[in-house]
């Protein structure tokens, strides 16, 4: 099978097309024949040695969503499964032409989605699930702040979160990014290069923040936060290292969660995909929630794809196009 392989640490030069074997399966997984996957921005961290696979996945083939069809079985999955079109959260190895997931992790692709569709989906649903309406708790009546409302996290945490009724405000880094989440349910934006969103939000009396800047972000945060709020966070791509004030976390009763997916136990991704299946699968169904696609790159062009995404030049989710029509 064809792979992208990260040849060395480095920038997106380093993602190198190579024949590979199709990987092996094992009980309760399956194979699946890759049509399209999504990239995220843990790929770029991966490529650049900062953000291993875990120890069971493949480690220099990145890619954690996938849509496709069930090309094999392992022991223990029904043989009727071959066939089925699926999309899955994977701990790596998604830039390949096959790769292998538990088959927990798969969830049937809606009818009216397309493989390309459905790719853009996994990371950040499961992301934006657990993290928002899990451990954040989202609820009807919220005001949830999500940093970065222009990205996959983003575009699918303003959307539902809207859709459950939260009151959703969001940082950007234009105006055009910015009209563009107030299309996807965003009450309003702040354009951080125009002006301190802590101080353009400071009346708005936010409840629950979804951050993956980190850095000087995390007092910002805790300034803004409503008493009894919950600050989340997914990434650190502004410095994982902060201070905290003990005393205001005392004060204000300020809950700090967050967490990864990708080492998570194969148990623990299978009951939340039932649950995002059961919560979000409908939505998609109805087209009250809907993919935001921005660029389809060939296998081939994955340097090009990676670094559209590192330039910040887009809006919504890009994917590498096996053979999705």
């Amino acid at each position: 099978m064809k792979a992208a392989v990260i040849s060395k640490f480095g920038e997106p030069e380093v993602l190198k097309i190579e024949q590979r074997d199709i990987p092996k399966l094992k009980a309760g997984y399956v194979l699946i024949e890759v049509y399209a996957a999504g990239i995220n921005r843990p790929d770029i961290f991966q490529r650049r040695g900062n953000y291993p696979a875990p120890a069971e996945a493949v480690q220099d083939i990145p890619g954690l969503e996938v849509a496709g069809k069930i090309a094999a079985v392992g022991e223990g999955v029904d043989d009727s499964r071959i066939g089925d079109k699926v999309m899955a959260l994977l701990g790596g190895g998604g830039y390949a032409e096959y790769t292998v997931v538990h088959i927990g992790s798969c969830i049937l692709i809606p009818k009216n989605l397309s493989f390309i569709e459905a790719a853009s989906l996994p990371e950040t649903v499961f992301t934006v699930w657990h993290n928002v309406f899990q451990r954040g708790k989202l609820k009807n009546g919220d005001r949830l702040l999500v940093h970065g409302g222009s990205g996959g996290i983003g575009t699918t945490a303003i959307q539902l979160g809207a859709l459950f009724g939260a009151k959703v405000y969001t940082t950007v880094g234009s105006e055009e990014k910015g009209a563009f989440a107030k299309t996807l349910g965003a009450f309003d934006f702040v354009n951080y290069h125009n002006i301190a969103f802590e101080k353009a939000l400071s009346n708005e009396k936010i409840n629950i923040i979804l951050d993956s800047i980190g850095g000087d972000y995390f007092a910002k945060n805790f300034d803004l936060l409503e008493s009894d709020g919950t600050l989340v966070y997914i990434n650190a791509m502004k410095g994982a290292k902060v201070e905290m004030n003990l005393l205001k976390l005392m004060q204000k009763r300020i809950y700090l969660t967050g967490s990864t997916l990708r080492a998570r136990d194969e148990n623990f991704k299978a009951k939340l995909a039932r649950e995002i299946e059961k919560k979000v699968i409908p939505l998609l169904v109805d087209g009250k929630f809907k993919t935001n696609v921005h660029a389809v790159f060939p296998l081939e062009e994955v340097v090009k794809a990676h670094q559209q995404m590192e330039d910040g030049d887009f809006m919504g989710k890009i994917v590498l196009n096996f053979k999705a029509k």
